[in-house]
């Protein structure tokens, strides 16, 4: 059972060639959760690490240059655990949307936690069979050699999704691919019964989940640049549509509620600033 959970961000960034906010989000988060539970602390993503502050230069320039992020230590899940009065040993689990650096990061902080990713996402970052896989993947963030706990689908139904149980009935991962060959969602149930889906990198920007969608120009191009499979993305992005349009601002009102989900993106600072009450 959840009893709280916490909304950390993990990594500021202010992306190049934002123009104002007309083309790209001026600011950036990485939006992470830290869940008190049944099972200790569970992590759903880590954004970047202590290890990528002390040698950025392992991101890469297109991270680096292309989207500046802070790298500040105090923006670490490690420095957000501890400065809550927790210990780094008591987060057993970490579930993650994906193996992008600006989501893997933190993982090497809490060597004894089980890492949970889906299978094929864990095969595209070992045998990475294109250029931007290559590029988008940073081996030395799981050179620790982590307790990896693969996952596939089970076929369970979660609001007409397909799902698997990370931990428990209370956190599972939603397969929303596209963006990576195993990309999924998060979702995981509030104290009070409903859901919070953590859509990691499905969407960039909180209007792209709106009906109809508004979105920015150069964010929609490097969505499609980034695409492991542009079509897959496009359907599940029209997905979430649906559910927040049914279940997050419709008939159930803003995600509230036992019967309410409240859908965020990973990267998206409004939604970040309207969970955490910041």
């Amino acid at each position: 059972m959840i009893s709280r959970i916490h909304h950390l961000n993990c990594a500021s960034m202010a992306p190049v060639g934002s123009f104002g906010g007309r083309l790209m989000p001026a600011q950036m988060v990485a939006h992470c959760l830290l869940i008190e539970g049944s099972h200790g602390l569970t992590l759903v993503d880590t954004g970047f690490g202590t290890a990528d502050i002390a040698d950025p230069k392992r991101l890469g320039l297109p991270q680096r240059r292309g989207f500046r992020p802070a790298l500040q230590e105090s923006e670490t899940a490690l420095a957000q655990v501890e400065g809550l009065g927790l210990h780094r040993k008591d987060v057993t689990n970490i579930v993650l949307t994906h193996l992008d650096a600006d989501h893997v990061g933190g993982i090497g902080d809490f060597p004894d936690a089980r890492v949970h990713v889906y299978g094929e996402e864990l095969q595209a970052a070992r045998r990475p069979r294109t250029l931007v896989e290559r590029r988008r993947y940073v081996p030395a963030q799981w050179a620790h050699n982590p307790h990896w706990v693969i996952h596939e689908v089970e076929g369970q139904d979660w609001f007409g999704f397909g799902n698997v149980r990370a931990i428990d009935d209370d956190i599972r991962m939603v397969p929303l691919l596209g963006h990576t060959r195993g990309h999924c969602g998060v979702a995981v149930r509030r104290p009070d019964g409903g859901w919070l889906l953590d859509a990691g990198d499905s969407y960039f920007y909180a209007g792209e989940k709106e009906t109809p969608a508004t979105r920015k120009p150069g964010l929609t191009v490097f969505q499609r640049l980034m695409a492991m499979d542009e079509k897959s993305r496009v359907a599940n992005q029209e997905r979430l549509q649906e559910l927040h349009a049914q279940y997050g601002s419709g008939q159930y009102g803003s995600g509230q509620g036992a019967d309410g989900v409240t859908i965020f993106s990973t990267h998206d600072k409004s939604e970040f600033e309207a969970l955490s009450g910041s």
